[in-house]
């Protein structure tokens, strides 16, 4: 290469490219923020002075309308107790061997044997255990609101899929159910439904329809065109044709809505109990935990987890038939033979009824009322090995959860770390925050040396210590880049609303925990998922265990995290991260298997390690499906704050929950659109960011 060209070149690799002088004039502005903070301190503090009365005027209207329409709703209430009572009457009235026997045949119809025996382990447990009635009264509030739900549901997947241009409409309605905590929305129902079971079963309704509108609108839109055409050719009317070729078809897409809509209903018994409990599962771990009866909680949990997985697998065998084909026992199971099956087990609930009808048939002693001496042992482990639980939740409060919160800046202290932090390591911080973001810059180039500066910026102040209007620009400017102008201005304006309604330092709290417990599940999630990638006996035993956690109702994930490590930040860190750590095992395995495998062997014929092949290979190509389980990870960790707050959090989810206990609807609607604006955020950019790497 000639000296002239050397010289024309160098400039080229100098220049930033244009999409990065933003970011550079937001760094600029960010270190004046920081200097002037002491002097400025509405900087990092937003003055309560400036905030809107926005809560205020919403409960205005609230208790303007409500006082309008409260009768018609009451009235509806009172419509929806009578088929409430009358559910929990006849699961009541049916013994446990009929309940049994028709359960074990749909569990054979569905799945085989396997299944059929799981079922009667399960309804067999839940007997010992002394849970029975309050399992049927658990499956009387699911068997009605799954209805309910699955009607409005197709109703509205018809209508996105019939109307396209009320989709985008219908979709941002749908974020927002799946979106803001049921907390928020439960404020609303108790003004107008009244205190007691049937805002439960409605609160479950509303929550459980999202599924079945999506599933509906991708199956119909998933018909092969040339099954429709086949349709009209043989001369079938526009309503002949949705009924009996559209909608056969999109069968199996729409019973995976029922499954996903099952399981949804399920998930609410906790919160139902809250608002309106009566006799039921969610009511026995609600009142335990709040005893702190941990084996009664133990078990009452385990009972919600297995009819859980029960219930899921009974659905999902329906919806989706196994890929090796009907086992001997589901064909055996003939649709007539499951039929003559309910009749017989019908049968003999009359017979019993009609010999012994004052019987319960329910064991005398069960585990529940034995549970005594367990919650003694467990509270003694508890005593006895306090030295290890609280050593393990303060380290790593003093050493990751704290210093995340308040910077490294306000964790070195004498009461905390032992010493203070002087000027001279504070500038050794920084040099060597500018030694790895040149490394980086070397390396790899300008936005990843800008990724460095910005996480030694927030790991020296903290997110409490952060300049909010930085913060908010630089958010902004992240998804105007990725994703356009309008998710810029809609992040914009997101930030601004809780800014001025007075909840920025709860923001504040919920974006540093969901962070941690984030980045967490992706190290360990992530972890996992790569060694049952390359082992398939990891693979099987990781299976069931994500299978129970994904099934597991919200409320369960607090009882282990309670009883080992009390109330706090870190139990709710703890409960967090056993939620959302199941997509990145599930996504990590997936991409990775399905990595292309004649790439793969190229780059080990060319003589790569399988550590090389794997970070510069495998992950690389899986990245789409990898930010997918991010995403999935972003949404699991977001719906459990409302969650988490029970266990002593100051984030938008405590400030819903103490909206709830309130009725306060204008602060619990705005600090649930808050959470809600946070997962739709992410979700958007994320996605945004699939669409780049898959199109690149």
């Amino acid at each position: 290469m000639t000296a002239p060209a050397a010289i024309a070149r160098s400039p080229r690799r100098l220049a930033i490219a244009p999409a990065l002088l933003p970011w550079c004039g937001l760094g600029v502005l960010t270190v004046l923020c920081l200097l002037l903070k002491t002097e400025l301190p509405w900087l990092v503090n937003f003055p309560k002075q400036w905030t809107l009365p926005l809560a205020s005027y919403i409960n205005a209207v609230t208790d303007a309308v409500v006082a309008v329409i409260q009768p018609g709703f009451r009235a509806l209430s009172a419509l929806l107790d009578a088929p409430m009572r009358g559910a929990r009457l006849a699961l009541a009235w049916l013994p446990w061997p009929a309940v049994m026997l028709a359960v074990a045949a749909l569990a054979l119809k569905s799945s085989g044997e396997r299944l059929a025996i799981f079922a009667l382990a399960t309804l067999a447990y839940i007997l010992l255990a002394g849970y029975w009635p309050q399992s049927m009264n658990t499956l009387a509030l699911v068997l009605l609101a799954v209805p309910i739900s699955t009607v409005l549901g197709f109703l509205l997947g018809v209508l996105g899929y019939a109307r396209p241009r009320l989709r985008p409409v219908l979709n941002g309605a749908l974020d927002l159910m799946q979106t803001v905590p049921a907390f928020a929305y439960l404020i609303p129902l108790l003004l107008l439904f009244g205190f007691g079971p049937v805002v439960g079963l409605i609160a479950s309704a509303i929550y459980a329809t999202p599924p079945t509108v999506r599933n509906t609108m991708l199956g119909l839109d998933r018909v092969p065109a040339a099954i429709s055409e086949a349709g009209l050719m043989s001369g079938c009317t526009r309503r002949q044709q949705f009924w009996q070729v559209e909608v056969p078809t999109a069968l199996p897409q729409l019973l995976v809505g029922f499954n996903q809509t099952t399981m949804a209903a399920l998930s609410m018994v906790i919160v139902a109990a809250i608002i309106g409990g009566f006799e039921d599962i969610g009511w026995e771990v609600l009142s335990s935990m709040r005893k702190a009866e941990f084996g009664q909680s133990i078990l009452s949990g385990l009972v919600i987890a297995l009819l859980a997985i029960l219930i899921d697998r009974l659905t999902i065998g329906f919806a989706k038939p196994p890929e090796t084909g009907p086992t001997r026992a589901m064909r055996w199971m003939t649709p007539r033979r499951l039929v003559l099956s309910l009749a017989v087990a019908l049968a003999l609930a009359i017979v019993i009824r009609l010999v012994a009808p004052g019987a319960t048939f329910l064991p005398e002693t069960a585990l529940r009322t034995e549970m005594g001496g367990v919650n003694q042992w467990l509270l003694g482990i508890v005593r006895d090995y306090a030295w290890f639980f609280d050593g393990v939740r303060n380290t790593v409060l003093y050493c990751l959860l704290l210093p995340m919160r308040v910077g490294i800046s306000g964790a070195a202290t004498p009461a905390i770390w032992g010493f203070a932090l002087s000027p001279t390591m504070a500038a050794v911080y920084f040099v060597l925050v500018l030694a790895v973001a040149g490394l980086a810059m070397r390396r790899f180039g300008a936005r990843e040396a800008l990724v460095v500066l910005a996480a030694g910026v927030i790991l020296y102040t903290g997110f409490l210590g952060l300049p909010w209007p930085d913060f908010i620009l630089a958010v902004a400017l992240l998804a105007g880049q990725v994703a356009g102008y309008r998710l810029g201005l809609f992040a914009l304006a997101g930030f601004a609303l809780i800014l001025v309604n007075g909840l920025w330092p709860q923001l504040v709290q919920s974006l540093y925990l969901c962070t941690l417990a984030v980045l967490l599940c992706l190290l360990i999630g992530g972890s996992l998922g790569v060694w049952a990638a390359h082992s398939d006996r990891v693979s099987r035993i990781l299976k069931p265990i994500c299978d129970a956690l994904q099934t597991m109702p919200q409320f369960v994930f607090l009882i282990p995290a309670l009883m080992f490590f009390k109330v706090g930040e870190f139990t709710a860190l703890i409960a967090i991260m056993l939620y959302a750590i199941v997509p990145p095992i599930r996504y990590v395995e997936h991409g990775l298997r399905h990595v292309r495998a004649d790439v793969v062997e190229a780059v080990e014929q060319m003589g790569a390690t399988p550590l090389q092949t794997l970070l510069q290979a495998k992950l690389p190509l899986a990245l789409p499906v990898v930010m997918l389980g991010l995403n999935q990870t972003i949404m699991a960790a977001l719906s459990m704050l409302a969650i988490a707050a029970l266990v002593g959090t100051r984030d938008l989810g405590q400030a819903v929950y103490v909206a709830l206990g309130k009725a306060d609807a204008g602060m619990g609607l705005i600090a649930g659109l808050s959470i809600a604006f946070l997962a739709i955020l992410a979700d958007r950019l994320i996605q945004a960011a699939v669409a780049r790497s898959t199109a690149a």
